[in-house]
């Protein structure tokens, strides 16, 4: 199939229950995680090409119904997994890679129509790291325009859907994986994080997203040049073990030695943590109930499982708010500038959707504010990191209200409505990417109509070993419920 094409089928084997939508089935990849896939391998029970094949007829029947993937090249996919060697974490594992990141041979298009996106020629840093744990690539995963977006949605193409509930969000900016993972297209999935974009769309569609520390893993090209290092590469996954796996495997590729090594994490440690809880974010706009609800539950729990569960302040004041929002449109106006000579000659910013063109004139009418903004963002790395002084990790809500329908946030909006909305929404996930601090998203609770609710937790900056023992430790206790969970329509969690 060519690189830029997904055939859409309406095959009899797409479930449709109640609201959701998924692909599981009886077939090579069953219900297994990525490690299960790879180990399914490895055993002989199943080939690496009956890995892919499934996946990929998973992906075909998926795709009219979610609209999650940018670019398919499955003849390629099939070409890897005959040829592969067994010796990587997730050797044979179907995946796909978001499309903000170079993969050899597959053209790079950061969610945009702006310019028509070339073929990358070599993988970028994160890629090698990524393809050296044997995933094998179907293709590149939709994002909005650039990532600026909270929702997977565009001016003019169709956006992608949650599975739970097509007309609700599946997150951004990697919502295209995570629509990928929890359907069961893919096991696992790649994505990345500079506001929120890894634990806003494992929010939504009810995975496990973590976000890394700053440099534990390796970085793009792109956003190794930006003047504060806001984006960290990670996975979605529908298990901790999954996360944990990629952390460990990531880490043999190359260790970051100025963190403290993460090593295999296989299960809940038996230190009881001091847990600060967090509910309303620095906005100034008051978190809902149903999210609330969900917090204080997940609250509860750990307590009952011998933590020290207290209430918490935040670290930073709306000033932080007014910082990352011009930091966020200094990001759209360097684009606009820089796209001719960064992306193709083709570029042209006057196709820019309403939310990159409305950020890049937002910052050229702010831009003298940046040398005092940027001191504070770089100075919020001493904020946060004093944040658990008292408290081993900080709990919170992933956003400060559920799940949009789509349309809430479309790049349609007049700007200044979508501005609001998007503030309103991210309330919590940026701090952790000017602070560089490790946090992830786990799904513990769910709305009336049987959406995923996200729960934030987030550790001092190297501390990820912290917060997969807690996830684990959540997840033996409260296993999350999954789209074929029975029951997963209704709102009790």
């Amino acid at each position: 199939m060519p690189a830029t094409t997904v055939r859409h089928s309406r095959a009899s084997l797409l479930r449709v229950s109640g609201s959701r939508v998924h692909v599981f089935a009886d077939d090579a990849l069953g219900t297994r995680d990525a490690t299960g896939v790879a180990a399914a391998i490895r055993d002989g029970e199943i080939s690496a090409l009956d890995a892919v094949d499934a996946a990929i007829a998973r992906a075909e029947r998926l795709a009219a119904r979610v609209e999650a993937i940018a670019y398919a090249d499955f003849e390629a996919a099939r070409a890897r997994a005959a040829a592969i060697r067994p010796n990587g974490a997730f050797s044979g594992v179907p995946t796909f890679v978001k499309d903000n990141v170079d993969v050899r041979g597959l053209p790079t298009n950061h969610g945009t129509r702006a310019y028509a996106g070339r073929r990358a020629t070599v993988d970028d840093a994160i890629a090698r790291q990524y393809l050296a744990q044997g995933v094998i690539p179907l293709g590149k995963s939709k994002l909005p325009e650039f990532g600026f977006n909270a929702s997977t949605e565009y001016a003019e193409d169709p956006p992608t859907a949650n599975p739970w509930d097509p007309a609700y969000s599946a997150g951004a900016s990697s919502g295209g994986s995570a629509a990928l993972v929890a359907a069961g297209a893919v096991p696992i999935a790649h994505a990345n994080d500079g506001g929120g974009s890894i634990r806003i769309p494992a929010a939504a569609c009810g995975l496990v997203g973590l976000k890394p520390s700053r440099g534990r893993v390796l970085a793009t090209r792109s956003s190794r040049s930006l003047p504060l290092r806001i984006v960290s590469d990670g996975v979605l996954t529908r298990t901790v073990r999954d996360t944990a796996g990629f952390l460990a495997a990531a880490e043999r590729y190359r260790r970051n030695r100025a963190l403290p090594p993460i090593g295999r994490v296989d299960g809940p440690a038996s230190t009881r943590l001091r847990i600060g809880v967090l509910l309303d974010s620095p906005t100034g706009h008051p978190t809902d109930d149903e999210t609330r609800a969900a917090v204080r539950r997940a609250a509860d729990e750990l307590a009952d499982l011998g933590h020290d569960v207290t209430p918490l302040r935040p670290p930073v004041t709306g000033q932080f708010v007014e910082d990352f929002t011009l930091y966020w449109g200094m990001l759209a106006f360097l684009v606009a500038s820089t796209g001719r000579w960064a992306l193709g000659r083709d570029f042209d910013r006057t196709r820019l959707d309403n939310l990159s063109t409305g950020l890049r004139r937002m910052f050229g009418r702010s831009a003298t504010r940046v040398p005092p903004a940027l001191y504070r963002l770089r100075r919020s790395t001493r904020l946060y990191q004093q944040s658990f002084t008292d408290h081993d990790v900080v709990m919170s809500p992933v956003l400060s209200h559920t799940t949009p329908e789509l349309g809430h946030l479309s790049p349609r909006q007049p700007f200044e409505r979508l501005l609001d909305r998007l503030q309103r929404y991210v309330g919590f996930t940026p701090l952790n990417n000017t602070a560089g601090g490790p946090a992830m998203s786990l799904p513990l609770g769910r709305t009336a109509t049987g959406l995923p609710i996200g729960v934030h937790f987030s550790a001092p900056i190297g501390a990820e070993r912290r917060l997969l023992a807690l996830a684990y430790e959540i997840e033996q206790a409260h296993p999350f419920p999954t789209i074929t969970s029975p029951g997963a329509d209704a709102g009790a969690p």
